[in-house]
C-alpha cells in the first residue's frame, strides 16, 4: 500500500469516527497490520493518531460548551490506572473477544432501537467512577480505545445528550491514549518520521472535519445512530477477525 493511499484511509477513518467522538484507533491498527509493520510500531502510530484526533475534538467540544472536565472526571479517575492493569493481563483463550464483541453488538442494537433523544438522568459520582474504571480495565484487556465502550453505556443509561457523550468519549480516549503512549516508551520501537508526519496530518484534517460535523451539522439523533453503527462495526471485527 502506498503512503498516499494509507494517508487517505487514515483521513477517512478520522473523519468518520470523529463525528461520533471516537479516535479511530482500532481501525488504524487494522490497516497498519495489513502492511506488515511490527506490532510495537503499529501501537505507537495508532496511539499518536488517536491523541491528535481526540485532543483537537476535545478543544472544539470545550469551545462549544459541550465538554465539562469536572463532569467527566468521575469517568476517568480510575480508567487510566485500570487500563494499565488490563493491558498486563494475558488470557489463555479468545473468550474475552466473544464477550466484548457480543456486548458491543448488543449495545449498538439497543441504541438503534432507541435512537430518539431520551430524558437524561443523573448518576452519582461513585457509580460513574465504577463505570469508567470497568471500561478502562476492559479496554486495556482488549487492546482498543475505551471510547467505543464508554459511548454506548452512557447512551443506554441516558447520561447526557449525544453531543455531550461524544465530548466525554473524546476526553476518555485522549487520557487513556496518553497513558498508553507513556507505557509504550518502555519498549523499543522504530519511528518512520515521514510516515508519522503524513499520517498525523491526515488524521488532523479528517478529525477537524468530522468534529465540526458533530457540533454544527449533525443532530443528536444522527450522532447516536452513527455511533451505534460504528460500535456494531467494531463489535463484528472483534468477533470475526484477529486484527486487535
Amino acid at each position: 500500500m502506498s503512503l498516499i493511499l494509507l494517508a487517505f484511509c487514515f483521513f477517512i477513518i478520522a473523519m468518520i469516527y470523529s463525528t461520533a467522538g471516537f479516535g479511530g484507533g482500532s481501525s488504524y491498527i487494522a490497516i497498519l497490520l495489513l502492511i506488515n509493520l511490527p506490532l510495537i510500531d503499529v501501537r505507537w502510530i495508532a496511539l499518536v493518531c488517536n491523541i491528535i484526533v481526540a485532543s483537537t475534538s476535545c478543544w472544539h467540544f470545550y469551545k462549544a460548551g459541550l465538554l465539562e472536565p469536572k463532569k467527566i472526571l468521575p469517568l476517568v479517575i480510575f480508567s487510566v490506572p485500570l487500563a494499565f492493569v488490563g493491558g498486563t493481563l494475558r488470557p489463555e483463550t479468545n473468550m474475552y473477544r466473544i464477550v466484548a464483541g457480543l456486548a458491543l453488538l448488543g449495545a449498538s442494537v439497543l441504541m438503534i432501537l432507541n435512537y430518539k433523544q431520551m430524558e437524561r438522568k443523573d448518576l452519582p459520582s461513585p457509580t460513574l467512577s465504577g463505570i469508567g474504571g470497568g471500561i478502562g480495565l476492559l479496554s486495556g484487556f482488549i487492546g482498543i480505545g475505551g471510547g467505543i465502550f464508554l459511548s454506548p453505556v452512557l447512551h443506554i443509561i441516558k447520561w447526557e445528550s449525544a453531543k455531550v457523550i461524544s465530548a466525554a468519549a473524546s476526553f476518555f480516549i485522549l487520557v487513556n491514549s496518553i497513558a498508553g503512549l507513556i507505557g509504550q516508551t518502555v519498549n523499543q520501537f522504530s519511528i518512520d518520521w515521514q510516515m508519522c508526519i503524513i499520517l498525523a496530518s491526515s488524521v488532523f484534517i479528517g478529525g477537524q472535519i468530522g468534529n465540526r460535523m458533530n457540533i454544527h451539522i449533525l443532530s443528536s439523533e444522527k450522532i447516536k445512530l452513527i455511533s451505534a453503527i460504528l460500535i456494531a462495526f467494531v463489535g463484528f471485527r472483534i468477533l470475526f477477525t484477529q486484527l486487535f
